[in-house]
């Protein structure tokens, strides 16, 4: 959706290093915004953003005006269901309905092979997969590891919101899922358990609100899993993250353990 930045260009630089020809979409998608959500405010920044996919060789930008893809007598949507009732879903009524149409709309205008999403929004990567597989559109999805600023916090258009105060505090979301990975490495595996380490680290810091800390299946994101999710309050700004438990968290030695 624009506002470009580390996270974006590595999707670039992983879809250049695989494929001939790398179309860039950008895109704020007014159908994936709640009533009460920043449509309004979300960052723009288009000629800082094309200086970058220039800079970063892509072939092709496609940034269709809203006008373009949903004409004022527009009446469908494509909705997913099962993967979107929770989470993401429950929180932000209508969201994963407007991502899947924007997606199929995009899908169907470029035609890839491939397309590229971040891990930061896992949930929206299995969703997109299940309407690809289900609607037959034979595109590979590929998700790509989420990009961390040297203290762990997860890169997001949302961050430029945070004050000085604020982005201290919110490092605690991705110290959550590092402690959490830390427990599951030293063998913990109950979920209750898990979801109480992410939620006690998140909690100690009074800028922060805890919407949701849950442990699902990366593929279905029922309960119970491996995925560790999260979506928090720092101040105004509503950030999420996750990360698979069953992997090092980024900058975490692996716990090796013998009998």
């Amino acid at each position: 959706m624009g506002a470009l930045h580390a996270g974006h260009l590595r999707l670039v630089e992983t879809a250049r290093a695989e494929n001939d020809v790398v179309v860039v979409s950008v895109f704020v998608n007014p159908l994936q915004f709640g009533p009460n959500e920043d449509f309004d405010r979300y960052p723009r920044d288009w000629e800082r953003d094309l200086k970058l996919l220039d800079e970063a060789k892509v072939d092709a930008v496609y940034r269709p005006p809203v006008e373009a893809m949903y004409p004022s007598d527009a009446s469908t949507r494509v909705h997913v269901g099962g993967v979107t009732d929770s989470l993401e879903g429950a929180a932000r009524p209508g969201h994963f309905e407007g991502v899947t149409t924007v997606v199929t709309k995009l899908f169907t205008a470029v035609e890839p092979d491939r397309a590229y999403f971040g891990q930061k929004d896992a949930q929206q990567v299995a969703v997109v997969r299940r309407l690809v597989r289900d609607l037959d559109l034979g595109v590979e999805v590929r998700m790509v590891p989420t990009v961390r600023e040297a203290d762990g916090l997860a890169l997001s258009s949302r961050n430029v919101y945070l004050n000085a105060d604020e982005r201290k505090a919110a490092v605690a979301i991705s110290a959550g899922l590092r402690e959490a990975s830390s427990s599951y490495a030293s063998g913990e595996r109950d979920p209750v358990l898990l979801r109480s380490v992410i939620a006690a680290r998140i909690t100690r810091e009074p800028l922060i609100q805890l919407e949701y800390a849950e442990l699902v299946d990366p593929a279905t994101f029922q309960k119970p899993g491996t995925l560790a999710v999260i979506a928090a309050r720092v101040g105004k700004t509503r950030l999420i993250d996750n990360h698979d438990l069953a992997n090092p968290f980024p900058g975490q030695a692996t716990l090796v353990r013998y009998n």
